[in-house]
């Protein structure tokens, strides 16, 4: 009960870090304005990891590849500690087995950011109905229009679909390549002393 309750800490707080770091690059990606109150959270949520990194990791072609490393490392971190807490011995000694978590952090992030486009065009779509002029409104636009654009055209009426078909094609991509890509890199693991 004990190591359930610390697997559930774990990969909630892992999550949420990975969430708040993602949204730091996508905004950055963005051209958010530094002023705006969520840009500045994100920053101050993030910065005691992140700008040290910097000083170390430069930025690839205009990317902030400190912060995506960042959020890679937490959920390798948070997959090896799961991975301990877990009722069957893995061999930590295997160069597979590290290989295959690597690939699972890198599944996880990607991962995140699907659940983060989703939350971003959720919140979006409700605001619209309900505030939209709200301050986060625009933020939002910066973040989801990329992806809504191939979409626009769905409208019923004065009605635009736009963010109900989005959020299909990403449940989508949840349930059928990122699901086989987990289930596929988890049975790669190896059990073992």
């Amino acid at each position: 009960m004990l190591a359930d309750t610390l697997r559930f800490l774990i990969q909630t707080a892992s999550d949420l870090f990975v969430l708040v770091l993602l949204l730091r690059f996508y905004l950055q990606l963005a051209n958010a304005p530094l002023r705006h109150p969520l840009v500045q959270f994100v920053r101050s949520a993030t910065d005691f990891i992140v700008l040290p990194l910097r000083k170390r990791i430069p930025a690839w072609r205009g990317y902030d590849t400190a912060t995506l490393l960042t959020a890679w490392l937490t959920s390798l971190i948070a997959i090896v500690l799961l991975l301990v807490l877990a009722p069957l011995p893995y061999n930590f000694a295997l160069p597979s087995n590290w290989l295959s978590m690597a690939l699972l952090a890198v599944l996880y992030v990607f991962r995140a950011t699907v659940y983060l486009l989703m939350g971003a065009v959720i919140v979006q779509a409700v605001l619209s109905w309900v505030s939209p002029y709200n301050p986060l409104a625009p933020l939002l636009e910066l973040l989801t229009r990329p992806f809504l654009r191939p979409f626009r055209r769905l409208m019923i009426g004065q009605v635009d679909l736009s963010p109900l078909a989005l959020l299909i094609v990403l449940q989508v991509v949840l349930m059928l390549p990122i699901a086989f890509l987990e289930r596929m890199l988890l049975a790669q693991l190896q059990f073992g002393v």
